[in-house]
């Protein structure tokens, strides 16, 4: 065989051909780096295998251990005689929570090793590539040197993958994991112990209790994130084409004031428009003032006004971002189109839905997708606006205005029901991630890339 064939056989067959020190790599890791006398990497491959048992023994076994059982003994309080007087003294026990993180922490522990056994068997693979070829086996200075210049990217992504590990994977793996468990209120931890349930709480939220809230919650959620994608992109269009209107003097001061209200942090404008719009608030004030209402408009009190007011000021905030956006793309369009098509006779409303809508369309399709996304899990415009409510009685920890994401975040904070919190974040990303892919590879712009 050549020295290519080597380099992309599988490691069935380098073990089956490869000579006793290749062999004995498959279980002692770095041998045929020790033999052929790289002698730092084998030693580092060495000590990577070691290490990993001992670890493997002492640490990793009983953490999956724990994994598996989330605890046994219960912590608590136990009477004690201490010279003839009963005391009252802490009992230690398990923490569900440790025992789960701990556990998950070996498992990506056992993958990282995994992934340097397996680098441990192609460098053997590559040596006796090599020396089958006969070329010189390159010792630790040559090969940091190549891992410098040609891998160096490798070596810098390291550090910043151990901490996507640590900060992102992990929590990650863990949140799904709760759903899978009984760790809710009614079993805190770590005073007390949580179990594996399987599915139950997925069943508690499709049909068992949770469902009443549910349902309600997604319609409500997938209803606004399609009004408040919508509406700040068409009017937001609209704006922008009137900015950009031939003869419209102090465009500049114009677009200056709408823009305003983006260097405004959005939760002081929807503190401010909470105030506002509040029952006892200036508009109502002003209204009543004016004669015009008898009794104040229940913007925020009322399920239905605090809907409307929510996407009303949803607009507010939203519509000065698509203006900016299609601004630069109207300016930017070709001019010869739409001169030939005035030329022709089209209208202005002719030229907008031919040449102009579908223009922006097509280059904002992914950042409308990226909205859209955004507003199923907009936290910030229900908490600090309506704070969910009005109350539903009707509804698990729960307003009218809440949307899932809101009320992941009362689960998790206020009812302390975990499981469910991580049920309705899963299904949060499933319905995220459905949506996204639907919509990009139906887009135009998908389309045009992929044609490409």
């Amino acid at each position: 065989m050549t020295q290519s064939s080597y380099e992309n056989a599988s490691m069935v067959q380098v073990f089956k051909e490869g000579t006793w020190d290749v062999k004995l790599s498959f279980l002692v890791m770095g041998l045929s780096n020790l033999v052929n006398k790289q002698f730092i990497k084998g030693l580092l491959f060495l000590f990577s295998e070691i290490a990993f048992l001992i670890a493997f023994a002492v640490q990793i076994i009983p953490a999956i251990g724990g994994m598996i059982t989330l605890g046994t003994q219960e912590q608590g309080e136990a009477i004690k005689k201490v010279n003839g007087l009963e005391i009252t003294v802490q009992v230690a026990g398990d923490n569900s929570m440790l025992m789960l993180i701990f556990g998950l922490a070996s498992l990506i522990f056992c993958a990282v090793f995994a992934y340097i056994y397996w680098c441990n068997l192609k460098s053997a693979r590559h040596l006796m590539a090599l020396k089958q070829s006969g070329q010189k086996i390159p010792n630790f200075v040559e090969d940091f040197k190549t891992l410098a210049d040609g891998r160096f990217h490798m070596g810098l992504m390291s550090i910043p993958l151990i901490g996507v590990l640590l900060f992102t994977i992990l929590p990650l793996i863990y949140m799904i994991c709760l759903a899978f468990t009984n760790f809710d209120h009614k079993h805190p931890a770590p005073k007390s112990l949580f179990d594996w349930v399987g599915f139950s709480s997925f069943g508690d939220v499709f049909s068992g209790r949770m469902a009443s809230t549910f349902f309600p919650l997604l319609g409500w959620t997938l209803i606004w994130a399609v009004a408040a994608t919508a509406t700040t992109f068409f009017f937001g269009i609209v704006l922008a084409l009137l900015l950009n209107t031939k003869g419209l003097k102090y465009k500049k001061v114009w677009r200056t004031l709408f823009v305003i209200t983006i260097a405004v942090p959005q939760f002081v404008s929807l503190l401010l428009m909470r105030n506002f719009l509040n029952d006892n608030g200036p508009l109502n004030g002003l209204l009543q003032s004016l004669h015009l209402i008898q009794h104040p408009i229940p913007f925020l009190s009322d399920p239905v006004w605090a809907k409307f007011s929510i996407i009303l000021v949803n607009m507010w905030i939203g519509i000065p971002f698509t203006m900016l956006v299609a601004t630069g793309i109207i300016m930017n369009l070709p001019s010869e189109q739409i001169e030939a098509a005035e030329i022709d006779g089209a209208s202005k409303l002719q030229i907008f839905k031919s040449i102009t809508f579908p223009q922006i369309l097509l280059i904002m399709a992914p950042s409308l997708i990226q909205q859209f996304i955004g507003n199923i899990n907009n936290f910030n415009v229900i908490y600090f606006l309506t704070g969910g409510g009005p109350t539903n009685s009707s509804y698990y920890q729960a307003g009218s205005t809440d949307l899932l994401v809101t009320w992941l975040y009362k689960l998790t904070v206020s009812a302390k029901d975990y499981n469910l919190a991580s049920v309705i974040g899963i299904l949060i990303f499933a319905i995220s991630a459905a949506f996204s892919l639907l919509a990009y590879t139906r887009s135009a712009s998908f389309k045009e890339g992929t044609a490409k």
